[in-house]
């Protein structure tokens, strides 16, 4: 099968399979001074639930769809992608995204914070890290999504897709993020949920652990350091362990 390389927005492209982006950082053994989140799939699944609408719209309404087609989203930003094809082009599209975002409200309304996340929150403050979130989503979402959560106070700095130029799987927002934070790459750890992110993380020089979810365990996780099923799946002293010791088997 032929390596595809997709376009997400102009400028930016997800590296075919076989990882023919610009070279990684070469990471030496450093002390691990900060741990950095995405956020949709990782901290809560809100990727889920998004496609699960689309899904229930369609269903309910006995239209063909694509399911396969939505999970190509998770992770990117400015996909040409258009859920409604199916309903025709004299369907009330502003109707169907406004049903469509009131039942993903609803779904997402629901969600738990993922496993581990709260326990590494928790313990990288015991620690004294610091702690970021690098997310394609707007700041509006993350922060209604931390606050409603209480998790709003573990993070010193919060990097949405406004603050950037360009979006994962480009390296620019865990770029800000480390600057931000005052740091150099090899001293921060970031988790991610896509394959997208795992490249923008793994590109800016950072330590990455890859942590699926039910919309992205099919995805090439191979620009990560380290794929776990779970943070809870993780002590975190093993994981900062591994990583300040240099025994990643970085590259």
């Amino acid at each position: 099968m032929e390596d595809i390389c997709v376009r997400v927005e102009s400028g930016a492209a997800i590296p075919p399979r076989s990882l023919t982006a610009p070279a990684f950082v070469w990471l030496v053994g450093r002390v691990i001074r900060a741990l950095i989140f995405d956020f949709d799939g990782l901290v809560i699944d809100t990727e889920t639930p998004l496609i699960d609408a689309w899904t229930a719209i369609h269903e309910r309404t006995g239209h063909a769809y694509s399911r396969a087609g939505a999970l190509g989203l998770v992770g990117h930003v400015d996909v040409d992608f258009d859920p409604w094809t199916a309903f025709g082009s004299a369907a009330d599209r502003a109707a169907l995204d406004a049903e469509h975002r009131r039942l993903t409200r609803e779904l997402t309304a629901r969600q738990p914070i993922l496993p581990g996340v709260l326990g590494y929150l928790e313990e990288g403050r015991r620690r004294g890290l610091k702690l970021a979130v690098a997310s394609n989503s707007g700041h509006h979402h993350v922060e209604r999504h931390l606050t409603r959560l209480g998790l709003r106070p573990f993070f010193d700095f919060l990097a949405c897709r406004e603050d950037v130029a360009t979006g994962k799987p480009a390296p620019e927002i865990y770029q800000l993020v480390v600057r931000k934070l005052g740091l150099a790459q090899h001293e921060a750890v970031a988790f991610e949920d896509s394959r997208a992110g795992t490249i923008a993380a793994r590109t800016a020089g950072l330590w990455t652990v890859a942590v699926p979810n039910p919309s992205t365990h099919h995805h090439d996780f191979s620009a990560a350091h380290l794929a776990v099923p779970s943070l809870a799946d993780q002590p975190l002293k093993d994981l900062l362990d591994r990583f300040s010791t240099g025994a990643s088997g970085s590259y």
